[in-house]
């Protein structure tokens, strides 16, 4: 199957559960179709560079999928359909970054203290 990679944007007013539960809704959707969501990195509520939809920051989550070509269109159908969502954003891979943003966070801290 082929391998995606794909970041959402919920607004800034949800919370952590309600970002969780619109993860799960969009991971169902996949799996329907007969794809996977091999990792799922919620990097939490963070500033926007610029205002989307009157909102300054919002939730980011970023999905790493496995799955076909008609699972990845009712994924971005049901992403375009939910008004949590202000952005999102899908593109193929040819492997998954295996280190996530938290982790890099922290690599960049240790190295700037020693």
């Amino acid at each position: 199957m082929t391998k995606y990679e794909s970041m959402l944007i919920a607004r800034q007013d949800l919370g952590q559960s309600q970002v969780n539960d619109i993860v799960a809704t969009l991971s169902d959707a996949i799996k329907k179709e007969g794809g996977e969501v091999v990792n799922v990195d919620n990097w939490g509520l963070k500033n926007l560079a610029y205002r989307i939809k009157k909102n300054r920051k919002g939730y980011y989550v970023v999905l790493n999928i496995s799955a076909p070509a008609n699972a990845i269109f009712e994924y971005e159908r049901l992403a375009r359909l939910n008004e949590d969502i202000i952005r999102f954003m899908t593109v193929k891979v040819d492997e998954f970054n295996t280190a996530s943003a938290s982790s890099d966070e922290a690599s960049a801290a240790e190295e700037t203290a020693n």
